[in-house]
């Protein structure tokens, strides 16, 4: 799937459930009746009515469900499947029903933000029941950091990727202490104070390399340039080592104090620290802030309704791109372009008694076509999920069980996954 460019300055929040006849297989009489089976019993909205459709579901531990749909029966003709009404479809919901279940669900990435890994690796290592592929990345492998977000990134309570201004972004909130889920469009405010003299800078970015004004992309000394430019923050969880290049940078300890000043970018952290870059004329700016020492970071998240939203422990969010249902209506915009078109699709979205969904869509193969986004909003709909976004999809699409087994079918070459930058997980215990 097409990923997209970050934007200057943030904005994003958090809120947000088809139909047509067809032959339904039996839930096994383990789970027939298990509220999560009753949930995922309207048909899928997709092609024609007369489709064949089967349901498989097996339970994966206490009040958590994998529920497997299969619409229509025939392969495609590869030149129709963007096109036919007669499918196949290939959908893996992953339902968790927080009354019952004993776990808590969460966000988890790698080694670090900056690199990229299966999403089948980071269920297995994260000891998951199972989990889905979640945030849109920067992605490109030339890049020096693939698994970088773009957009909101929430781990454990610590803002490490800021919302974009972009209203197409959607978030998903995560409450791991009461598994409670919130999908919307989050904002924020990011600077840091100098304690001694209350000069104020804003941020930004957080863990995204600064861009150097045009103008002033072969001054070495960056102080020179006359251009504004950016001021990022970064932490340890970005990299092995900040971004390198022209500009300056200060690394602060754990409380917030000066260690040391660069008149260039790039180091390693030591765990505790973080550190500030800036480039352009900020780089004046940076400086002049951070002298007589000490600063405070003053980083906030909203919802849409302009309610805090704390960054405390237990707290996860990742990004996708357009929400498809809020408060039981679709609400996915019109579009053109190979976004919109049938694609393997990842869903994440809550039932309206506050059940959890993860469902993937297969695509781009015959034996599992994919959904245009309309198609992906209907999907949510049926499923029940009263508030719902789209994550990353195409060859980002996967779902895995905990030893590392893939449910779904990646659409890459020979069925190969894609590595990708974090992953929304199901990780047992109480």
């Amino acid at each position: 799937m097409t990923t997209f460019a970050r934007l200057p300055r943030a904005a994003v929040t958090a809120a947000s459930v088809l139909a047509t006849v067809a032959t339904l297989s039996a839930v096994p009489t383990a789970y027939a009746d298990s509220s999560a089976s009753e949930q995922l019993t309207e048909a899928l909205p997709l092609g024609d009515q007369d489709l064949a459709e089967t349901r498989t579901s097996q339970e994966l531990a206490q009040g958590v469900t994998l529920t497997k749909i299969v619409r229509g029966t025939e392969p495609a003709a590869p030149d129709q499947i963007n096109t036919t009404t007669r499918g196949p479809w290939v959908v893996n919901v992953l339902t968790i029903d927080p009354a019952k279940s004993k776990g808590r669900l969460k966000a988890t990435y790698g080694p670090d933000l900056a690199k990229v890994e299966k999403t089948s690796d980071l269920v297995r290592t994260a000891g998951a029941v199972a989990g889905v592929n979640a945030s849109f990345f920067t992605f490109t492998a030339s890049q020096l950091y693939p698994g970088e977000q773009v957009g909101l990134g929430v781990f454990d309570g610590k803002l490490l990727s800021e919302p974009l201004t972009d209203p197409a972004e959607a978030n998903l909130v995560i409450d791991a202490n009461s598994n409670k889920v919130v999908a919307g469009h989050l904002r924020w405010s990011g600077s840091v104070v100098n304690r001694t003299t209350d000069v104020r800078l804003p941020l930004e970015f957080v863990n995204h390399p600064p861009v150097i004004p045009a103008a002033c992309a072969t001054l070495p000394d960056q102080t020179a340039c006359t251009q504004p430019g950016d001021v990022v923050l970064f932490t340890k969880e970005f990299a092995a080592a900040t971004p390198a290049g022209a500009g300056v940078e200060v690394v602060l300890d754990r409380y917030g104090c000066v260690v040391r000043t660069a008149t260039t970018r790039g180091t390693a952290l030591a765990p505790g620290q973080t550190s500030l870059q800036a480039t352009g004329k900020d780089t004046v700016a940076l400086l002049a802030a951070v002298a007589n020492g000490c600063l405070n970071r003053d980083i906030k998240l909203t919802n849409q309704n302009g309610d805090d939203v704390p960054l405390r422990s237990g707290l996860y969010g990742v990004t996708g791109r357009y929400q498809l249902t809020s408060g039981g209506e679709i609400v996915v915009p019109d579009g053109t372009g190979s976004f919109f078109d049938r694609n393997p699709r990842t869903i994440a979205g809550t039932t309206q008694d506050g059940k959890i969904l993860l469902a993937t869509i297969d695509g781009r193969q015959t034996t599992s076509v994919g959904t245009t986004m309309d198609e992906t909003a209907a999907v949510a709909d049926a499923l029940g999920m009263h508030d719902a976004i789209n994550l990353d999809g195409g060859g980002s699409t996967a779902m895995a069980l905990g030893d590392g087994t893939l449910v779904s079918h990646p659409s890459g070459a020979g069925g190969a996954e894609r590595a990708v930058g974090d992953a929304i997980v199901f990780v047992p215990g109480r």
